[in-house]
């Protein structure tokens, strides 16, 4: 069969009838309570599912961190010591950013990842829909009613855990989504391709997720082996292999059965170019944040979209919907700014960047979200500054950038130089979601033309190439 191996399209079909619609549990009754925490309910998981836990603890959703080969050089790299422009970095700030890691407790240095009762059993498996990390809380749900956020009057609902555990199953795009439509600190603001909309998308926003179409599940393309689940996010990842995930892996071969130049084409452009024109088309995304601004006491405006565009925590944000791509070459590899590393404040300075160029082997023309931020340096030693926001003695609570970075740097085992500075910031995200029906991904014109949306001399041409002779 032309465009599909034979194997791969039974896979592609199971992986969608099976893994797509909403999660049944399986018969858990056996399970009594009551647990007092998370960590009670994995121990009486691990009475079955050691060697699962096992597995899981050396997958970088446990480890945040892996090594992996930059050059002729080894480097240890993830979420664990990657800085980016949202929060920027996690040394010192573990009980916030660690609500959406898959384990319980890490809120210092000190957790114990060696420890199998650590591990989040049910953020991944729970079918109820009621199951919620407490924002704040290293990890943990909330075992009380918690006002949150405080006094707001809103209350934060205690975890059933008994009835969470007696309802377990196959992951779906909530759970999955539960960390990853709401990183950079909220829904809808880090990837612009991931977000809530997922959860219960129409075929005009993702063919692949759509509730009136395939129906398929994150893991129908992100299918795990031994809890390793393909595919990388480009902030924390350096090159290919067994956690790359690329459409081919279901169509692969000639997949244009009616105009073959499309599948020349496909040879040196990404299939994400055409089929996501565009991302962010329901919920807007965070493409700009100013953290110079934060501590001054303004009030909020809102934009088009009825976002606050300041917050005296954060600093000045700018928000953007139904947003083109910028388009690069890409390899496969990223060039990645990481905790201590040298920068030149006199320019702006790519925390990650995607390596490629027009002839590089196995580089195509690929979109990207481009996030632009303003965030702190160390001025003496020239290094991305690590700032304890959150917590005691954090800005958040001081509003005193010199020793919020003082803190957040010792912690992050850095010297600080006592002088800090801001410098210009961009990251790019790889767009891969939000993929719409074949009849409405680009046309000749939309890339060629006097209208196209490709620099073309940017991507290393002299001009567009379908006038060159």
């Amino acid at each position: 069969m032309r465009g599909m191996r034979p194997f791969t399209i039974l896979w592609c079909v199971v992986a969608a009838l099976t893994g797509a619609t909403a999660v049944a549990a399986a018969d858990h009754s056996f399970i009594k309570g009551p647990f007092a925490t998370g960590p009670d309910v994995t121990k009486t998981c691990l009475q079955c599912h050691q060697s699962q836990a096992a597995d899981f603890m050396k997958t970088v959703h446990w480890t945040w961190s892996s090594r992996q080969k930059m050059g002729s050089k080894e480097v240890v790299l993830g979420k664990a010591n990657a800085v980016n422009n949202f929060c920027i970095a996690l040394p010192s700030n573990e009980p916030r950013c660690t609500s959406c890691h898959a384990g319980y407790g890490w809120k210092d240095a000190s957790f114990d990842f060696g420890k199998a009762e650590n591990v989040d059993c049910l953020v991944c498996h729970d079918t109820t829909g009621t199951y919620r990390k407490f924002p704040t809380g290293a990890g943990h749900p909330a075992y009380k009613d918690v006002e949150f956020p405080p006094k707001s009057g809103k209350t934060w609902a205690a975890a059933d855990l008994e009835e969470v555990a007696r309802s377990v199953g196959r992951t779906s795009r909530q759970t999955c989504g539960a960390c990853h439509f709401f990183g950079g600190g909220g829904d809808h603001v880090k990837h612009g391709d991931l977000d809530s909309s997922l959860v219960k998308p129409s075929r005009a926003m993702d063919v692949h997720m759509a509730v009136d179409g395939a129906d398929m599940s994150c893991t129908a393309c992100h299918r795990a082996e031994k809890h390793v689940i393909p595919g990388k996010a480009l902030s924390v990842s350096v090159s290919g292999g067994r956690e790359t995930l690329d459409c081919a892996t279901c169509h692969a071969g000639n997949p244009h059965t009616k105009i073959a130049v499309l599948n020349k084409h496909a040879e040196k452009v990404a299939c994400q170019t055409c089929h996501v024109p565009t991302f962010a088309r329901t919920l807007p995304t965070k493409v700009y944040w100013d953290w110079s601004t934060a501590g001054q006491d303004r009030q909020p405006g809102k934009d088009q979209y009825g976002l606050y565009t300041y917050d005296r925590m954060k600093g000045d944000f700018k928000w953007g919907k139904d947003v083109q791509p910028v388009y690069l070459w890409f390899d496969g590899s990223v060039d990645r700014v990481l905790m201590g590393d040298r920068i030149d404040p006199s320019s702006i300075v790519h925390l990650s960047m995607p390596s490629g160029s027009r002839g590089a082997p196995g580089a195509k023309i690929t979109p990207f979200k481009r996030m632009v931020g303003k965030q702190p340096y160390d001025a003496g030693s020239g290094v991305i500054a690590i700032p304890h926001l959150f917590g005691r003695g954090g800005y958040w609570q001081t509003y005193d950038w010199s020793s919020a970075i003082a803190d957040g740097m010792k912690t992050a085992g850095l010297s600080y130089s006592g002088k800090y500075g801001w410098v210009e910031t961009d990251m790019y995200w790889k767009v891969n979601h939000m993929v719409v029906p074949k009849s409405e991904a680009l046309l000749c014109n939309d890339c060629h033309g006097e209208r196209a949306r490709l620099d073309w001399k940017a991507l290393g041409y002299p001009g567009d190439p379908a006038k060159q002779k």
